[in-house]
This record gives structure tokens, C-alpha cells and sequence, in this order.
């Protein structure tokens, strides 16, 4: 099983892709979650739930151009209640919170790590549904109920758990997303806040001055402020 010890900074900063598994041309998980996590696609689908990887591994050029793509407003960012956030009045770095409320910066994102996914179950939607990955989908009202009730009930037998069961101020809630804590917790443990710095510096995102000038701040309440995986959850089949 990897360690934090044989982690390597392009690992931690989504810049390489060599630790994972395609499980098709458009999603990527860890080489070392793969078995069990197929193991729970198994179990899901017998009580009915077609369980799926809305995403998975996203690269750093990935998470800068998600990034760049709010700051500059092209595309919307919107609040824990789902409304869409008016940029026109925001400083830099109330723009930058607004972001980080559901988008990592790149090189800060679980999802570099491959262990990270977040998922959904497409045959509990309508065939023409679109997928929106908002907490209402999740909750007992939504579509996704079903999918929710099961995770909640199993999750943990497979070694995954919510990073972000509930907003802690950072973060906000994301039902969706799981961590497989087996490996998350040696990436969490490897996680260099100087490291993603020098990458940031080195990179084109927009913000960058209030971000560096932030970045001790954002670590502490975005990154490093994730739920603690309950004592339940199994580390290793």
C-alpha cells in the first residue's frame, strides 16, 4: 500500500497521471483503489443502484483552467444555496472564497490524487436529466436518495468516506464526493503548502497575487479543514 513517503510532488499536484487506471478515455482513478472500489460497484448494483463516477482524477491544467474559468467570470459560480454569485461587488479575495466554497485551487484539489471521485447513480435519474452535483440532488427529496441512503449505510465497509460531510467553513457540503481513505489520508499527510505555492507562482492563474499573499489561510480552511472519516470506515481489505 502506498505511503506518504513514496508520494511524489507531481502525484500530489495533479502533473503526472502514472498512479492511475483509465476506467474509460474520459474518467481515472488510483491503481490502488480500483479492486475495491469495483468490489462496491458490485455491491451497489444488487440492491439496484448503478453506481458511477461522475469525475475523477483531474490534472492540475485541468483545475487551472475550472479556476480561471470563475475568476474571470466566464463561467458562474454560485453559493451554498445555489444562486449565482454577482462577481461585480467582490474584491479579489472575496472572489477568491467564493471559488474555493466548491473548486480547488490547482494543485490543492483531492481529485489530483485519483482517490477522490465523486459519483452519482444514472439509472435513478430521468433519461434527460442533467446532472447538476448539487446538494439537493443528494438530500432526501432528490433523485439521488437512494444513492445517498446507500453510501451512508456502506461506504464505509469499502474504506471510503465524505471529506466533506458538512461545511466546516470552508468547504461547503458535496454528498457526492468520496475519499478512499486508505490512500487520502497519505496524500492529506504529504500535502506541502511551499510546494503548492511554488507551483501556483509558476503558474498562469488569475488571482495569483491574492492568493499567495492568502495562502496560509486558504490551506487551513479549504484544504486542510476536511470531516474526520469515521472510526468505522475500513483502512485495508
Amino acid at each position: 500500500m502506498l505511503t506518504s513517503k513514496h508520494i511524489n510532488p507531481a502525484q500530489l499536484l495533479g502533473q503526472t497521471d502514472v498512479h492511475l487506471h483509465y476506467v474509460n478515455e474520459r474518467v481515472a482513478i488510483h491503481k490502488e483503489m480500483k479492486a475495491t472500489f469495483d468490489v462496491m460497484v458490485a455491491a451497489a448494483k444488487g440492491d439496484g443502484i448503478e453506481l458511477e463516477i461522475a469525475s475523477g482524477f483531474r490534472s492540475f491544467d485541468r483545475q487551472l483552467m475550472l479556476w480561471n474559468n470563475k475568476f474571470s467570470g466566464k463561467t458562474s459560480i454560485k453559493d451554498s444555496d445555489g444562486e449565482v454569485v454577482s462577481l461585480g461587488d467582490l474584491s479579489p479575495l472575496e472572489l477568491t472564497h467564493s471559488i474555493l466554497l466548491y473548486s480547488a485551487l490547482p494543485g490543492a484539489s483531492r481529485h489530483h490524487w485519483g482517490c477522490d471521485i465523486d459519483v452519482y447513480a444514472p439509472n435513478l435519474l430521468a433519461e434527460d436529466y442533467q446532472l447538476q452535483l448539487e446538494p439537493w440532488e443528494y438530500s432526501e427529496q432528490g433523485p439521488l436518495a437512494k444513492l445517498s441512503a446507500w453510501l451512508g449505510q456502506y461506504a464505509h465497509q469499502f474504506g471510503f468516506y465524505f471529506p466533506y460531510a458538512r461545511f466546516q467553513g470552508g468547504v461547503a457540503k458535496e454528498p457526492w464526493h468520496l475519499s478512499y481513505l486508505p490512500l487520502a489520508q497519505q496524500y492529506q499527510q504529504a500535502f506541502d503548502v511551499e510546494l503548492l505555492t511554488q507551483a501556483l507562482k509558476n503558474s498562469a492563474i488569475l488571482g495569483k497575487d491574492v492568493i499567495i499573499e492568502n495562502i496560509d489561510d486558504i490551506a487551513n480552511r479549504y484544504i486542510n479543514n476536511v470531516c474526520d472519516a469515521p472510526s468505522n470506515v475500513i483502512l485495508a481489505k
